[in-house]
């Protein structure tokens, strides 16, 4: 649970990034509505954590700049590029959550519900970024996307 909190804060950073660089009015404000969905899943995330007495990521910061900076950045490379940003990370996340299902015990239903309702509300997101005009991003740019989200998810899960 901790590894789907940081990449909440995260994903929120993301969607803040892009949507401050956003051109388009409605680009934006979609952008705002998934980062105030991401919260509604950062909180769950934040509660769940405390009910297993864990604790979120120590590095939590370090993923909120990381990811405002790169959300900054594919923002600034125009609209449909950070649509397809959103639609690609969302795709990557959407795999993330499913293979976390397969490991949750079957017994917890308190965290399966939650990652459950994260992965619908994930696949929506990247639904909407791609009926708003986002594109296919190269298959390097996803590469590096699939190994920026393999260093944090392994470095969330211990930090």
């Amino acid at each position: 649970m901790r590894v789907n909190h940081a990449g909440e804060i995260a994903a929120q950073a993301l969607y803040h990034g892009q949507a401050l660089a956003a051109a388009d009015g409605g680009t934006r404000e979609m952008l705002l509505r998934a980062a105030r969905e991401e919260a509604d899943h950062l909180a769950w995330c934040a509660t769940r954590l405390r009910e297993l007495d864990s604790r979120a990521s120590l590095l939590d910061p370090l993923w909120y700049a990381g990811s405002f900076a790169i959300g900054a950045l594919a923002g600034v490379l125009g609209d449909r590029i950070s649509l397809g940003f959103v639609v690609e990370t969302e795709r990557q996340v959407e795999g993330h959550l499913q293979g976390h299902l397969g490991t949750l015990p079957p017994g917890d239903a308190r965290s399966r519900a939650i990652v459950e309702a994260m992965r619908t509300d994930e696949v929506a997101h990247g639904a909407n970024a791609k009926a708003a005009g986002g594109i296919d991003l190269p298959a390097p740019v996803r590469a590096l996307m699939r190994a920026t989200a393999r260093v944090m998810t392994g470095t969330a899960y211990w930090f």
